[in-house]
């Protein structure tokens, strides 16, 4: 492909482990590429990951640096840039009070009668994200092991989508990280998010790149291959570290100085 303009990731295993901090490695490599290009990650999660796996983790990145991220939570329905203040919203599009309350009442009824409702967790199994509803089926904050080890095969989470679906046609159900099943309007899912980050850059989807561990046919990174975006596929951070130092070398640094 052309040389990308912005280079955009998935968090949880492309990034870092579910619900982890990134390698210092991935940090400095991030901190390299957005010295060249711009840098978004796009994930179901909530922004305090965003903030607490990536963002807070950065090694010595000034403000120059930082403002080259783009990060957009809950598949691009909420966006935020990275300043000298900190991270500022630029848009957010929350669902309705009606919407939450039928997706939190169908997700729990559901998950319960197929025997899916955890008794021992981490954290809160139901969370409201402002414009996406998550079930963790474990918790928000359940260690990685445990997660791996409740649905390796994903047919628990896709039986759960598969019924939450059936039951809230207005709303998009789709699997989300090892255990979670997310929740927003219709319509959304990451190929929604590159489209706003395209929107709100002026970079065209052409020139872009996407990272992700799941750009498979049942992936919740496949509706970015699906809409054309040059897309490269990985199996965890340590694969995302590899491609990145063969990367971001060919990468012209920019004209402006970089404060550092």
């Amino acid at each position: 492909m052309p040389t990308p303009r912005l280079v955009a990731f998935d968090l949880d295993d492309t990034l870092a482990p579910s619900k982890t901090a990134i390698e210092p490695s991935i940090g400095e490599l991030l901190l390299e590429l957005a010295d060249r290009v711009e840098v978004a990650i796009i994930s179901g999660g909530q922004l305090g990951q965003f903030r607490s796996q990536v963002i807070d983790r950065l090694p010595d990145a000034g403000a120059e640096r930082l403002s080259h991220f783009h990060l957009l939570p809950a598949c691009g329905t909420q966006y935020y840039r990275v300043g000298i203040e900190g991270v500022a919203e630029v848009y957010l599009h929350p669902l309705t009070d009606d919407q939450k309350s039928r997706a939190l009442a169908v997700v729990e009824a559901e998950a319960r009668r197929l025997g899916l409702w955890e008794t021992r967790t981490w954290g809160d199994i139901l969370e409201d994200r402002g414009s996406q509803i998550t079930f963790s089926a474990l918790g928000q904050r359940a260690p990685v092991a445990a997660k791996s080890a409740w649905d390796p095969t994903g047919e628990k989470k896709d039986a759960l989508r598969s019924a939450a679906a059936a039951l809230l046609p207005d709303l998009e159900v789709r699997s989300g990280g090892s255990t979670s099943v997310d929740i927003t309007d219709r319509g959304i899912d990451k190929a929604y998010g590159m489209t706003r980050l395209a929107e709100q850059t002026g970079i065209p989807l052409g020139d872009m790149l996407f990272v992700g561990d799941r750009l498979d046919e049942q992936g919740n990174d496949y509706p970015v291959l699906a809409m054309g975006v040059e897309c490269h596929a990985v199996n965890g951070w340590e694969d995302t570290v590899a491609y990145l130092e063969v990367l971001v070398p060919t990468l012209p640094m920019r004209t402006v100085a970089v404060a550092r």
